[in-house]
């Protein structure tokens, strides 16, 4: 139970990478808040949770709106008095050249996924700091570190999500507060199954070419990725700091002859 009796509130977890966490996190003995815009996802994540014996509760909230996540956090420390782990896990991915890019997209994107990121923490980060403790989970991605073709929009995002990981865990160490990187690779999440199935005439010859790009020759799953979040929102990384953890089946370091 290595995470017994934390509060942790994980942004984006009604399904994919969001959803696995949370179902891990309360198997580890976490009170776990999902968050979700979709009421429905995200209540069935805490159906799952509490079925299995787990705590969880469902708080509705746009990580893009300040008001809203503001009331989420103030809700979650007037019922449980801390959030011991925040995982920043809410974001979307997009397709495209940046030729190809409309404005709108691009304000879309950065706006979920940098935002995002930015609001939970602004909101969470005094109460860490009066606590002297917690930990920050940043969900960002191998593109951050590689060229990918027609990314331009996710990679700029999850760039500047492992930028200012490292930028505010420099701020906030002093308080005990750890802030840490995810770089997964390609994960197959219900949200790549839909792309593949709506993008490509045969899904399965995309799914093949996408596993080249790791030296795994496979497709991560959410429940990897699940699973080092569990390391950083745990003690067992005490001693990560400002850290990018990769879980890309060798996407990053590695290529296929």
């Amino acid at each position: 139970m290595r995470l017994q009796d934390k509060v942790i509130l994980i942004t984006g977890s009604g399904s994919g990478i969001g959803r696995s966490s949370a179902l891990l996190f309360a198997k580890e003995g976490a009170q776990v808040i999902v968050n979700d815009l979709d009421e429905g996802k995200g209540t069935q994540t805490v159906q799952e949770i509490t079925d299995a014996g787990g705590k969880a509760q469902f708080i509705q909230a746009d990580v893009t709106h300040a008001d809203s996540v503001k009331q989420m956090v103030e809700k979650i420390i007037q019922e449980h008095g801390r959030i011991d782990v925040l995982f920043n896990n809410a974001g979307i991915s997009g397709v495209g050249a940046l030729h190809e890019l409309e404005p709108d997209f691009w304000d879309r994107i950065m706006s979920i996924n940098v935002k995002g990121v930015f609001l939970p923490s602004k909101y969470v980060i005094p109460h860490m700091m009066d606590r002297k403790s917690g930990s920050i989970i940043n969900m960002s991605s191998c593109v951050a570190e590689i060229g990918l073709a027609r990314r331009a929009a996710y990679a700029a995002t999850k760039g500047a999500v492992l930028a200012l990981s490292k930028s505010m865990q420099v701020d906030y160490a002093s308080y005990g507060i750890r802030v840490n990187a995810l770089l997964p690779g390609t994960i197959l999440t219900p949200f790549v199954e839909n792309y593949l199935r709506t993008s490509y005439d045969d899904p399965e010859v995309a799914i093949a070419s996408l596993k080249t790009r790791q030296l795994s020759n496979d497709l991560g799953r959410p429940e990897d990725v699940a699973q080092a979040a569990l390391f950083l929102a745990s003690d067992d990384s005490k001693f990560m700091m400002g850290s990018p953890l990769y879980i890309d089946g060798g996407a990053t370091f590695g290529k296929n002859a």
